[in-house]
């Protein structure tokens, strides 16, 4: 039955007063199939709920498959927040909508979940749902009101306010967004980094304890960072080494005016591997597992690592970007503000006017030409440092790749003819 049959069998229960119908046309219409009035649970005895159940709840699409490492880590969040508006009587629901890869891996991922199914045969409404709403990546989370609305970005709201998004209405985001702006507003270094029993910060030895009120007046970067983070393995030393070369420049006129600092927020599975991690790092850190670390992620809106916040002497945010800015900029994007930001594109726009308009480059056989955003280019990852661009870059207009203009390593055609990867 598709999407058509529904909407006519709608018409017909108007028609003939069918009470039952009428009040599970909506969600039937979405969820049910010719031949099933029901879905899958992970915890009633004959493990089948009716999608009459279902009226009169706000209820989550959710859009995920068991092989994608991005879906496992959304739902163990998922689930927590699940799980706490169940217990508080909250009228939610989820319905799982696989796109997994075998019957096998459904079964395996459903055991994780305490929410509702679509049996994993059912090919026809999962596509069905695909294209109603357009789903283009996973994790995705729908939310369904009762009034009919829809919003669908129910994986960031998840992320960024957790059971606090419930009921997931207009107001109630508009609500959260106000508060969220007041509280940016009134935002300072102490009330970031400390909590009730913690005013310091640990040193790079871990045995000297420094006051975080000692930073103020520092711009401050917060690096989200952990030593199981491929991307964090390498981004790391670069830091690092921009670090020092932004203390060193500091020091260099003469110290005492203003300051750098960098606070490591750890993302570490345990404290081993935070004492192994931070051992690298010549900066300061919050220590493992300090709950103050859960709050700033989800205030900063961290959804990946690396990440680097940059604070003002202010102990206002001067930008998420820090990470992208120093891949673009080094040393030279500090202090990371608006201003420093216009000289240094300025620069980069007169520095382009005296690059070549194309050339060849070492690790690629074609010809690559020089792109700016609005002329071809955009935001990219370079595909000789691996580490997001914008604005200028050395593209191939045949396929794709792109460089910084920094990491570009140029040859003559014959050498580059010569290589055997694209």
């Amino acid at each position: 039955m598709d999407l058509d049959d529904n909407a006519r069998n709608l018409v017909q229960a108007l028609t003939n007063g069918d009470a039952e119908k009428i009040s599970t046309s909506r969600f039937s219409s979405l969820l049910a199939s010719k031949d099933r009035d029901y879905l899958l649970s992970s915890t009633t005895q004959d493990d089948q709920v009716k999608i009459s159940d279902l009226e009169g709840k706000v209820i989550g699409l959710y859009f995920s498959a068991n092989w994608y490492p991005p879906c496992r880590n959304f739902n163990k969040v998922l689930i927590g927040v699940y799980e706490q508006l169940k217990s508080n009587g909250s009228n939610f629901e989820i319905v799982f909508v696989s796109s997994d890869e075998d019957l096998s891996a459904f079964n395996s991922y459903r055991e994780s979940m305490p929410w509702l199914s679509i049996p994993f045969s059912d090919l026809e409404t999962k596509k069905a749902l695909n294209r109603k709403f357009e789903v283009e990546g996973i994790p995705y989370l729908i939310i369904l009101q009762p009034d009919g609305s829809t919003l669908h970005d129910g994986v960031e709201l998840i992320y960024r306010y957790g059971i606090e998004a419930f009921p997931f209405t207009e107001e109630k985001l508009e609500e959260l967004r106000r508060e969220e702006r007041m509280k940016h507003e009134s935002q300072t270094l102490t009330n970031l980094l400390t909590n009730p029993g913690r005013d310091y910060l640990l040193d790079q030895t871990m045995t000297r304890k420094v006051p975080v009120d000692s930073l103020i007046g520092k711009t401050i970067g917060l690096y989200f960072s952990a030593q199981w983070c491929f991307p964090c393995a390498k981004f790391t030393p670069k830091l690092i080494s921009i670090y020092q070369k932004i203390k060193q420049s500091l020091e260099g006129k003469g110290g005492g005016v203003e300051d750098f600092e960098i606070v490591f927020v750890s993302n570490d599975r345990d404290q081993s591997s935070f004492d192994s991690y931070y051992g690298t790092m010549p900066w300061l850190a919050l220590p493992f597992g300090d709950p103050i670390i859960r709050t700033l992620a989800k205030y900063f809106d961290v959804q990946g690592i690396p990440c680097l916040i940059i604070i003002g002497p202010d102990g206002k945010t001067v930008t998420k970007q820090g990470r992208n800015l120093i891949n673009l900029y080094q040393e030279n994007a500090y202090p990371f503000t608006d201003a420093k930001l216009e000289s240094l594109e300025k620069e980069m726009e007169e520095e382009a006017k005296r690059l070549p308009r194309s050339n060849y480059h070492a690790g690629h056989r074609h010809e690559l030409t020089l792109v700016s955003e609005g002329n071809g280019g955009g935001p990219f990852i370079c595909c000789d440092c691996d580490e997001q661009g914008s604005s200028w870059a050395y593209q191939c207009l045949g396929c794709g790749y792109e460089v910084h203009p920094r990491c570009m390593r140029a040859v003559d055609p014959a050498t580059a003819a010569s290589v055997q990867h694209t």
